[in-house]
């Protein structure tokens, strides 16, 4: 990974409180499991951003590098990378993904 890229993602990672690198946007999912992600973020009515890897293929090759895990979408709250789909729906059913949240936007 370039510094310049990894020096990208940092910024995107550090600068929103929610980040989520996936396939499409929050508008529009391009695939079922960025989809998941974004409805469980929908529901718990808190505002986060997105990352479309489909427009970037440095990012989307990069991101897996960055986080050492292989698939996309891929969530970071408060800078600390979560998971993707699996793991979020795991930590929402929990209850444990709204307190990660309430304490990310809180800070």
């Amino acid at each position: 990974m370039t510094p310049e890229l990894k020096a990208k993602i940092d910024n995107l990672v550090t600068q929103n409180k929610i980040m989520v690198f996936m396939k499409g946007t929050k508008l529009m999912p391009m695939c079922g499991f960025s989809n998941n992600v974004v409805q469980i973020f929908n529901t718990l009515g808190v505002p986060f951003e997105t990352c479309d890897v489909l427009e970037n293929e440095d990012i989307r090759q990069g991101i897996k590098e960055y986080s050492s895990w292989p698939t996309i979408p891929q969530v970071y709250i408060d800078g600390e990378f979560i998971g993707g789909s699996d793991v979020m729906i795991e930590l929402y059913n929990k209850g444990e993904l709204q307190q990660k949240v309430e304490v990310a936007l809180a800070s």
